[in-house]
């Protein structure tokens, strides 16, 4: 098989089949391409995206960063195959999936490797126990910095004040500098892409949060 089939809800039809007359799209083994991405598919920049459901925000962002290769992670291949279906259909060139957690980057990009990271919509984990599964905590904090270019960004929307206030903090706390914070990204008209869900929520009167996050590899 060419995808992680160890975390499932319940299965789609086809969903082998399916996530097979993508595999062109999907990066079976990322080990195997650490510290020459760039190299191997010919862009200038790569940009990761941390959970990217059912691809939506993926393809389009890719559309309009065509200098720049987006590898957009989704553990659970019941979505990943929404994402790929959609990506194949769009055709969409520099777009790569792989059904990984982030808890591995390290295994798959080199020091330095990543320009920009996505993070849209992560789970927020409220509880005070959970709080290390946060994408914005420290310690996947310190697996960016590992990753990210000097001067690489994080780019962060949730729908979550808790968590929101949570990352700013972490942010800060781990050496980050924000800017760009919004706390009603969208108060006066619509910005930049959405996502799926960021749709959703926005049709429904919540407020979307935002920041950026700017690592400086200097103070490694």
């Amino acid at each position: 098989m060419c995808y992680n089939s160890s975390m499932r809800m319940r299965r789609k039809p086809n969903l082998d089949k399916r996530i097979k007359r993508c595999c062109s799209l999907l990066v079976a083994e990322p080990e195997l391409l650490k510290g020459r991405w760039l190299a191997e598919f010919g862009f200038s920049k790569l940009h990761l995206e941390l959970g990217c459901g059912k691809g939506s925000f993926t393809t389009q962002t890719a559309s309009v960063n065509s200098e720049a290769l987006l590898v957009a992670l989704e553990k659970v291949d019941n979505v990943l195959v929404l994402a790929l279906e959609r990506a194949l259909s769009e055709d969409v060139p520099n777009v790569r999936f792989m059904c990984n957690l982030a808890d591995d980057l390290t295994d798959f990009f080199d020091s330095g490797e990543v320009s920009r990271i996505y993070l849209n919509f992560s789970d927020p984990w409220p509880a005070r126990r959970h709080a290390k599964r946060r994408l914005t905590g420290e310690i996947f904090l310190s697996l960016y910095k590992k990753v990210l270019c000097d001067g690489g960004e994080v780019h962060f929307k949730t729908d979550n004040q808790d968590l929101f206030e949570f990352s700013l903090a972490e942010f800060d706390r781990c050496g980050f500098k924000l800017s760009e914070v919004s706390r009603n990204l969208h108060e006066f008209g619509v910005q930049g892409i959405m996502t799926d869900y960021e749709m959703k929520f926005h049709g429904e009167g919540q407020p979307i949060y935002r920041c950026v996050a700017t690592w400086d590899r200097g103070e490694l």
